[in-house]
């Protein structure tokens, strides 16, 4: 297919000559009102009715008995990886084709990411991949699960739901129990995404979303961890709130926390954002069926969902039939102002992770060479 065919036929999914983003938010229902609530009540810090109220919507639409809000993503998965356990010269499980948020964080925690495969079904991490790295590498002490080449401990499993589209849960969640490894899931490109009609980041042990300027909602920056119980998010929102001991007016502190609470200013452009996440979706879903449609006959293949999941369709992926058309696909689209992106770089081919473990990545390096991501916001189609 030609790369001018895809700009001309993106131009009509979007109406518009002017440059077409990636993904740009919208604003177009109480977004100013309630940030000026916000900004008129002064409190636009940690502490305000909007970060409440935004927990609680995010609790009730993704069925997570406890919710926090953070100041992105990224602080939301190193305080569920710090509440895992993860520490100095542990071994957390991840997919080298992920963002590199992910494995920042397992860093700066003093850990070491081990990278597995990523399955042609969600594009996240594969458990049978997963299994056979761990049946061949590591075995069960009494200290829990060891990598036996470095004697060094595996703390955790995060696999990404990788443009939205949710990983096979069920079987990762057996391996990771069967090992006796925590699963901590990487959602924060899956708002709105359904695994068998469960909400992403509510299966694992936590779920770390987030809420960045170009995800399918947005507070500006932001993010939240998703707790699997009552118990664990309470402790959670200690952590993540300076530790500070509740006291009418002394500061009184019983542990290295975190100074990771969302902004109050921030939580009132979320709750508005939730009032229009079910349109979005709806927007988001039929943008894909129209690309779907479009490569149904080419020689391009639209990534589509998984059968047992319901996507965001954060953002939609091709895969191109050689690195060649992916090249000139990538050229054409963003010479012509309508944005295209390759999949990251694989952490493992990034000079800070290039010695981390790592088992057979045939899958992720062919897709690396395929994959193009396609403009994605969730416009209002009348």
């Amino acid at each position: 297919m030609e790369a001018n065919r895809i700009v001309k036929f993106i131009r009509e999914i979007y109406r518009t000559k002017d440059p077409i983003s990636l993904h740009e938010p919208m604003f177009n229902g109480n977004d100013k009102n309630y940030v000026m609530q916000a900004i008129e009540s002064t409190y636009v810090s940690s502490v305000g009715i909007f970060v409440n109220r935004f927990e609680k919507e995010l609790e009730a639409l993704t069925g997570s008995p406890h919710a926090i809000a953070t100041v992105n993503g990224t602080s939301a998965l190193h305080a569920a990886l710090y509440a895992s356990g993860i520490s100095k010269d542990d071994l957390v499980i991840t997919q080298s084709l992920t963002f590199v948020a992910t494995c920042n964080v397992i860093h700066h925690l003093g850990a070491e990411p081990i990278f597995v495969d990523v399955s042609p079904i969600s594009l996240g991490m594969c458990p049978i991949a997963l299994e056979s790295y761990l049946r061949e590498n590591a075995e069960i002490t009494e200290t829990g699960c060891m990598q036996k080449s470095t004697g060094k401990n595996i703390k955790a499993i995060v696999p990404m739901h990788t443009f939205g589209h949710p990983v096979q849960l069920d079987e990762l969640a057996g391996v990771a129990k069967k090992w006796g490894i925590p699963l901590v899931e990487d959602a924060a490109e899956s708002l709105g995404s359904l695994y068998k009609g469960t909400h992403t980041g509510t299966i694992g042990q936590y779920g770390a979303l987030s809420f960045n300027g170009n995800k399918t909602i947005t507070t500006g920056g932001g993010g939240a961890i998703l707790c699997s119980t009552e118990k664990e998010g309470k402790r959670i929102k200690h952590l993540t709130s300076t530790a500070k001991v509740p006291h009418p007016y002394e500061f009184i502190h019983d542990e290295p926390g975190f100074n990771f609470r969302m902004p109050n200013l921030n939580a009132a452009l979320g709750c508005a954002q939730l009032e229009a996440l079910d349109k979005y979706l709806i927007n988001k879903r039929y943008i894909a069926e129209q690309y779907k449609d479009f490569f149904s006959d080419s020689d391009i293949s639209f990534f589509h969902e998984p059968d047992y999941a319901k996507s965001n369709y954060w953002l939609n992926a091709i895969i191109c039939n050689s690195p060649k058309q992916r090249d000139e696909i990538l050229k054409k689209t963003n010479d012509s102002n309508v944005m295209s992106r390759p999949v990251w770089r694989l952490m493992h081919k990034l000079p800070m992770f290039s010695e981390a473990l790592r088992g057979d990545l045939s899958y992720s390096e062919k897709i690396e060479k395929l994959l193009v991501n396609l403009p994605s916001s969730p416009f209002c189609f009348d």
